[in-house]
């Protein structure tokens, strides 16, 4: 399951809510180039690496998809995520536009995607200014970015307005439990009709 939204709309509260609350989700942690913020651990937030690491990790294949996001890049490695599908684990993806592209291009049957949208750009700027992590310069970046990331919406399966966290959360879930009921997700299915049909 992928959760894109631009910066501030929720998709990283969402996401955190979303893992506590399910123990079939696991998180795909994304390798970057970026410095770690305080309070960020290697690992469990992200795995932080040079840009030589990253180039290598490029030229290995070991990324699902990789991207350029502001000044820094961003990818999700390989291993991690076939270790958690292999341990029948469903995996979440806090990840944008781009690399939502690239994951349904390589295993498009097996994307859900779910696009995160602010209830007003005031909100967001309201929201990205409270929560005191960004110079007002880097805020004003992820406000000129919002539009052009907005603007990849309709990519999207599902569309959801986080007006309220405890509302969009509970849509969410909805929306992973809707998704695990469908036919082609169900594994052992046709073993138990054919169980049935004996």
């Amino acid at each position: 399951m992928i959760i894109s939204s631009p910066s501030g709309a929720g998709k990283t509260s969402l996401s955190q809510r979303l893992l506590i609350d399910d123990p079939g989700l696991s998180m795909s942690v994304s390798a970057t180039t970026r410095p770690p913020r305080p309070g960020e651990v290697d690992g469990k937030d992200y795995h932080f690496v040079s840009d030589a690491r990253f180039d290598a990790m490029v030229s290995d294949h070991a990324f699902l998809e990789h991207a350029q996001v502001f000044d820094h890049r961003y990818g999700t490695p390989r291993a991690g995520v076939e270790i958690n599908l292999g341990h029948g684990q469903d995996v979440l993806f806090d990840i944008d536009w781009q690399g939502t592209q690239q994951l349904r291009d390589r295993v498009e049957q097996d994307v859900v995607a779910v696009f995160i949208l602010p209830p007003s750009m005031t909100v967001l700027q309201e929201r990205l200014t409270s929560r005191a992590k960004d110079s007002p310069d880097v805020i004003a970046r992820r406000m000129a970015k919002a539009a052009s990331e907005i603007s990849h919406y309709a990519e999207y399966e599902y569309v959801l307005i986080n007006q309220a966290l405890e509302a969009c959360l509970a849509q969410l879930k909805h929306i992973l439990a809707g998704e695990r009921l469908k036919r082609k997700r169900q594994t052992a299915l046709s073993e138990f009709v054919q169980g049935l049909l004996e």
